[in-house]
Parts: structure tokens; sequence; C-alpha cells
């Protein structure tokens, strides 16, 4: 039996009206697999993502799509009165036995979503507004969920970031040495020890408990074709408790550098200012429930999630590349000299960074 044919068979277990048309891969992601799927209903062909849940990265798919039940559910209150709602966030389709995802003869789940029509998700950023629209919209995004209500959401990965939990795993791979590399990364590992105390940085903030993202890369962030807005939020995985800053400390790492993550030529590597001001100023131009304190550690956040990255790519590079997909041996290695070359180009610009935060009036 074909993929398409299984693929096919898969899509109609969902409550679809209409036959289907065909099915293609869609996106770049690593983790699911995703298809843009097309029904034609009355002769019109219509757009759906089906997406098989990693079952190996998510252990419990169930209580993962009980999250993204209740989050989409709630924002779609939350935007019911605002014009073209239905591209304002994702809308599960359910499944023909009435739940939100099927379970295919494989054991493997499945979830279907409507196909948000006339924007795009870019793998990197092209320009200042594009970076600004997307912190837009992820505060947005924190915004509205704010006030769901109980009970607390599901943790999809349990210490997903707790960065002095990861210092420990990297401490861990660095006595075992079980792939006996630690020898070819010792400047990266006198590096990850001299910057250890950024590990606690918020934790020792006291900061409050928010429902975040916790990956909120640029490409996971829908932008109109036509007006450049940030439409839509997407891959909502990890949706669950965290801190608010998490997520704004990943769109610095993924967002202010024009090199690739595992750029080799480092000089290509830095923290461009004013990338990092069109996240701050869109950001906080939706994130108005946030605290003085969260404030105050917006620079902070930049620097936790950046080394944090960083020694995760190290550990797994020590470990003998268990979790991430690498094309060759030094590979997560370089990956996290371009971390540690962002995050000295951070501090090299703290003081900056900090001044444009303060100038930046909010409410509280």
């Amino acid at each position: 039996m074909s993929k398409e044919h299984d693929v096919s068979a898969i899509a109609c277990q969902f409550q679809i009206d209409g036959g289907f048309a065909g099915a293609t891969s869609y996106g770049s992601g690593h983790i699911n697999d995703s298809y843009c799927i097309t029904f034609r209903q009355a002769g019109i062909p219509i757009r759906y993502i089906l997406q098989r849940i990693n079952h190996m990265i998510f252990k419990n798919p169930i209580a993962l799509m009980e999250n993204i039940q209740r989050v989409t559910s709630h924002l779609a209150a939350k935007v019911s009165g605002e014009p073209d709602r239905s591209r304002r966030g994702l809308t599960l389709i359910p499944a023909r036995d009435g739940r939100a995802w099927h379970v295919d003869a494989d054991g493997s789940y499945w979830r279907m979503y409507g196909f948000i029509e006339n924007a795009h998700a870019f793998d990197a950023v092209e320009s200042t507004d594009q970076a600004f629209q997307a912190a837009k919209a992820f505060g947005r995004f924190q915004k509205l969920l704010v006030d769901l209500p109980a009970p607390p959401l599901h943790d999809t990965i349990k210490d997903f970031h707790n960065t002095p939990k990861r210092f420990v795993a990297l401490e861990q791979a660095i006595a075992s040495d079980v792939a006996g590399r630690a020898i070819f990364a010792e400047p990266e590992i006198e590096f990850a020890f001299a910057h250890q105390s950024i590990a606690k940085a918020l934790i020792d903030a006291s900061l409050p408990e928010r429902i975040t993202h916790n990956d909120t890369k640029f490409n996971n962030v829908m932008l109109d074709d036509v007006t450049g807005q940030g439409i839509c939020v997407i891959d909502l995985d990890t949706v669950m408790p965290g801190l608010a800053l998490h997520d704004f400390g990943d769109m610095v790492r993924t967002a202010t550098s024009p090199a690739n993550e595992d750029e080799q030529d480092l000089s290509k590597v830095t923290m461009q200012f004013s990338m990092f001001e069109a996240l701050v100023r869109g950001y906080l131009a939706s994130a108005d429930f946030l605290s003085k304190a969260e404030k105050q550690h917006l620079v902070s956040s930049g620097k936790l999630m950046t080394f944090e990255q960083g020694i995760r790519f190290l550990t797994d590079y020590l470990q003998g590349d268990p979790y991430y997909k690498v094309s060759y041996g030094e590979h997560n290695l370089h990956r996290c000299r371009t971390q540690f070359k962002l995050l000295e180009s951070i501090e090299q610009q703290e003081e900056r960074m900090e001044r444009l935060v303060q100038s930046i009036e909010q409410p509280y």
C-alpha cells in the first residue's frame, strides 16, 4: 500500500465532506510528518493540514491533543468578533468518532487542521518589519491565553526549559564522555562553565507562570500575504505552562542573527541590534500583561535561551548525537559554537539593549 494511499485513508477518518483529491508533504519541520491535503467540495478544492504526531518525542499524545483542543477553542472564542477570525487561529477538524485525533492501525496519532489560506511561514527573517510582526503575534498569543480557565495545561515535555537541569545533563555528558569527544570540545566546555550562572537567571527572578508557546521560531508565525501582519501562531505541540520570557528569549536567539544555526564561519554570527529592537517593540506592543519584573529581564532571557540551546547542542555532541539529526560528525559542535558566539555578541551589546527596553513605555 503506497504512502499516498495511507494518507488518503487516514484523511478520510476526519469529518470532511467531499472527495479526497490529493496530498503532498508540507513544511520544513523535523518532528512531525505533515501533509497538505486537498478535498473537492462541490467542485471546489479545499485544503487541510494533516499531521502525524511523533510519539517518540511527545510521549503522551492524548495529553498533547487535550492541550491543543483547549487552547484553540479558547483562542477561537477570544477572536470571534474580529474580521477574518477563521484565519486568526488554528481550527481542529474532529475525527469521525468525535475526538480531536485519530489513531491508525499502527498506533500512530494523527490530527487535522483547516488550512490557512493567503498566508505563509518563512524559515528566515527577511526584514525588521517581519521580526516586529512575528513578535507582536507571539505576544498577542500569550495575552489571549492569560485567562485560560483551570485546570493547568499538561506538560508535554517535562523540564523543557529547565536550564539548570540542562546544565546538569551537560556535566554528566562530560563526565561519561561516551563518544570520546570531550577532548575536541574543550574550549566550548570551558565557555559553558564560565557562563553557568546564566542558567538560573530567570528562575532566580521569581517570574509568574504563564501559558507559553515554547518554540517561538520565526517559522511558527504565518504572515498575511497582503498586509504582512502576523496572522496566526502555529505548531502548538509545546504550548504549556512556562515563563513568558522563555518565548521572547527564543525569538532573540532565532531571529537576530543572519547566520545559519550551523554556520562554520563564526564571523557571520552576530546579534543584529535592529532586529532586536523590532522584536522588543513588536512584543511589547501586544504583551501589555507583563509585570515590571518580566520587562526588566527581557535582555536576560535572550542570553538564557541562547546559552540553553548552546549547551543542548554541546551535550548532544558529547553523547554521540542521540537527539538532533546531524549530517556529519561535528555538526552539533558547530551548532554549539554559533550559539556561544551569538551569546558573546549579546553580551557585548547588553547595555545598549537594556537602555532600549527601558526607553519603551508600558503600563503596569
